[in-house]
């Protein structure tokens, strides 16, 4: 096999499908042919991997007498860190490098999958394996017949995988800036038709000029204001008692403080307690004295009291409409002088964002063009090379063309579509591949395009089904050479009825039908050596068992 290509299938397991009671397939590399009779099954072996691979389950499939029909397939794909990474980011895991698909379908119509020991779905499955078969015959799930693998196949054609990723890359980057940008738009647009709201609201908390705990104050200085009399009453009441009259505390004390020095002078211990006396008339004097200034002070101010009273209606009506509490009016300018700086920064941020986006989308354009033009290129060549190969393949009027649709927007396939077209019959205009009608031809140009990209497919296991219906002599000679072509690169399993083509597989299998338990049931061996020899002359067309018909088999394989 080809050093870029180490992943393959090594067991293909069939139990309960169709005539197939449990048959089990162990394969290598290269070419290997399943031959048998007309009706033993061959393409049923097919039709298994095929429901593996995800085409629609029917219960008529399954075995008479059998609750399920059960298909496993067991690949190694320990070289393939592609397809490692391809199982990582759907959430599976390959064990030793090994990967397992399985899939069941059950009577009662119950379909389940596996991917490894973990349940999956059958379009799960059919991802994986994808990448790990293409079928190639009458089967729904033929990879190269999809517009999106072609153009993939069309790149590493080209050599230009690299620039292919580039240009998806780019895409989605100017694709994520696009909505980047109408997202901060939208945004923008929500601000500006709130932004004749806001500076309403932030001018009219501005113009009150608010501080912060003036509430408070203003309801301290009402009370003073609306109890003036009382308050001057009483301070100048509580003057006189401590200070200012003739029978103030303060007199009292200065002579009680005086007897007490007296007393000190008879006994000296007493000394502590005049001195707190003292410190107490000090206290008392002091007190009296403010008291009497604070009295002095206090004024009737109903001009006063009026302006306050405006201005606390003021923030009432603020606080019913921005509060409810006063540091909710305060937040509220804060909020609208955010909002409306956020404004100011959109418009920057737009601008720049604009640029930005014009820049990725002008790169896009330009490795886009370049992609563009080495696709042209690469079409060119292949349709040429390719118009070659199907003559030998007996195709002799066949054309195919590359069709290089532009679009109308790049997209992340980039600035066209690309679509294989072919036209078998002289005079016929090329048409899409998947509307080829028959399953022959269509496996021939399936087998002369896998011949054509077998360095650069990176599918490793090619099954090729009817790729030698209604075909002989030179042209089964020409299909065996392109097949032996890319088996080289591929491992490649071929349904056949032709000893031209068996005679040049590696490994040779046989699908042999028989009875199991009442019930029509086939089986699969490997012939070796004189069975192959036999199976060689019966695929002749001669009696398997003269030795003429032997020697030529012989020959087959030898010139093989």
């Amino acid at each position: 096999m080809h050093p870029m290509m180490p992943a393959m299938l090594l067991e293909l397991r069939i139990r309960g499908y169709a005539v197939l009671d449990d048959v089990t397939l162990r394969l290598g590399p290269g070419l290997t042919v399943l031959t048998g009779e007309t009706g033993a099954g061959k393409s049923i072996v097919v039709g298994a991997l095929s429901l593996l691979l995800g085409e629609k389950a029917s219960a008529d499939t399954i075995r008479s007498g059998e609750a399920s029909a059960v298909v496993e397939a067991v690949f190694d794909i320990a070289g393939r860190a592609d397809l490692v990474g391809r199982l990582d980011a759907l959430g599976f895991r390959a064990e030793d490098g090994l990967l397992i698909l399985r899939r069941e379908v059950q009577a009662e119509g119950r379909n389940r999958a596996w991917v490894g020991d973990a349940p999956a779905t059958a379009s799960a499955v059919w991802e994986i394996g994808s990448s790990l078969v293409d079928l190639h015959g009458q089967h729904e799930h033929q990879r190269l017949l999809a517009r999106d693998e072609q153009r993939e196949v069309l790149d590493e054609f080209a050599g230009v995988i690299d620039e292919a990723r580039a240009v998806r890359r780019l895409h989605r980057r100017a694709v994520d800036l696009a909505a980047e940008l109408e997202s901060l738009e939208a945004h923008q647009r929500d601000l500006q038709a709130r932004a004749d709201f806001l500076r309403f609201q932030l001018r009219e908390i501005d113009e009150a000029r608010l501080e912060p705990d003036e509430e408070g104050a203003l309801l301290e200085e009402t009370r003073r204001l609306e109890h003036a009399e009382e308050l001057a009453t009483s301070a100048d009441r509580l003057h006189d008692t401590l200070y200012g009259s003739d029978d103030a505390v303060a007199t009292r004390l200065a002579e009680a403080r005086d007897t007490l020095r007296r007393l000190v002078e008879v006994d000296p211990g007493l000394e502590d307690s005049v001195n707190r006396l003292d410190e107490i008339y000090h206290q008392a004097a002091d007190l009296g004295r403010i008291l009497g200034d604070y009295a002095s002070s206090v004024e009737h101010d109903p001009a006063r009291l009026e302006q306050i009273a405006v201005r606390r209606d003021l923030l009432f009506r603020l606080k019913r409409k921005y509060g409810p509490d006063y540091e909710d009016v305060l937040e509220t300018a804060r909020r609208c002088r955010s909002e409306l700086e956020e404004l100011d920064r959109a418009v920057e941020d737009r601008s720049e964002l604009e640029q930005t986006l014009n820049e990725a989308r002008d790169l896009l354009r330009s490795k886009a063009g370049a992609l563009s033009r080495a696709r042209a290129e690469a079409a060119t060549v292949l349709s040429r090379e390719l118009e070659k190969v199907l003559p030998e393949l007996g195709m002799p009027h066949g054309t195919f063309q590359v069709g290089l649709d532009p679009v109308r927007e790049i997209g992340s396939g980039g600035a066209e579509t690309v679509e294989f077209r072919v036209a078998l019959n002289a005079g016929f205009e090329p048409r899409p591949l998947a509307r080829v009608a028959s399953g022959g031809e269509l496996s021939r140009v399936m087998l002369a395009l896998e011949s054509l990209l077998a360095g650069v497919d990176r599918v490793p296991t090619l099954v090729f089904d009817e790729v030698d219906a209604g075909i002989g002599g030179v042209v089964a000679k020409g299909v065996a050479e392109k097949l032996v072509r890319v088996s080289e690169y591929h491992q490649v399993l071929v349904v056949t009825h032709l000893a031209q083509l068996a005679s040049r597989a590696r490994a040779h299998l046989r699908v042999e039908k028989g009875v199991s338990g009442g019930i029509a049931a086939t089986s699969i061996v490997e012939l070796e050596g004189e069975e192959r020899v036999e199976e060689i002359a019966r695929m002749l067309g001669g009696d398997p068992q003269s030795e003429r018909s032997r020697d030529h088999a012989r020959e087959l394989l030898r010139a093989g």
